[in-house]
């Protein structure tokens, strides 16, 4: 990695791997991964099953520790930080977008959204919440428990949520997984749009290769190793 990726890069990895312990031995799920990715750049992360995708999503995000190797979110070396450390990162300058949602059932729309920021105590919660929902077209949804909502729906209020902090980096595994292609596009032009307007990075794990063709750059995984760059 040149020293001008390491000096413009809003999210780095230098030689990161990991392993596992397993009745049969040390696993390496991931395996001296390095990368850079510039600020308002979106990165799509291919591979097949179990060639380590999610896990390396999860050490970029600091969710995880790797078991060697070194990351940086902005200024931040998660590596040296402990979960505190790690979570006030992630709340300062992190969304996130799961294929599963994550909504809480007993939460309104608009309450799951105001949660991160109260939690981060953003002021003006509700109303930041409200436009978050009013972005993706939910503002009539505000009162509509996760059960009201079609899969369509309550990924929409998770993207909501996710961009109603103002990250600077959102990481999304599978975020048109479990939806149709119809909604899947909705999804994919929501999370683009708003790459665009608020120039947040985008990092995505994905199967989605219409999503992964809308992004600046792809890695490919393969047992855990990078196969392959593209711009």
């Amino acid at each position: 990695m040149n020293e001008a990726a390491r000096n413009t890069a809003i999210l780095r990895a230098d030689h990161v791997s990991r392993e596992v312990s397993s009745p049969g031995g040390t696993l390496t799920i991931v395996d001296d991964i390095s990368l850079a990715v510039d600020a308002g750049d979106s990165l799509a992360i291919v591979g097949a099953s179990g060639s380590g995708k999610s896990t390396l999503l999860g050490l970029l995000a600091g969710l995880d520790l790797p078991t060697r190797g070194s990351i940086h979110i902005g200024d931040a070396e998660l590596t040296t930080l402990d979960e505190d450390g790690r979570a006030s990162v992630r709340a300062r300058q992190v969304g996130f977008v799961f294929q599963a949602f994550h909504l809480i059932p007993g939460l309104t729309a608009l309450e799951n959204v105001m949660l991160p920021l109260e939690l981060g105590n953003r002021g003006q919660a509700r109303e930041r919440a409200r436009r978050a929902l009013a972005r993706v077209g939910l503002s009539a949804r505000e009162a509509h428990y996760p059960r009201q909502l079609s899969g369509g729906e309550q990924q929409r209020v998770a993207i909501a949520r996710a961009f109603a902090t103002g990250p600077a980096l959102l990481f999304a595994d599978e975020p048109t997984g479990n939806l149709d292609n119809r909604t899947g596009e909705k999804i994919r032009d929501l999370l683009f749009s708003m790459n665009e307007e608020d120039g947040t990075t985008l990092v995505l794990v994905t199967h989605d290769e219409r999503l992964a063709e809308r992004c600046h750059r792809r890695i490919a995984l393969d047992d855990g190793r990078l196969q392959e760059a593209a711009a």
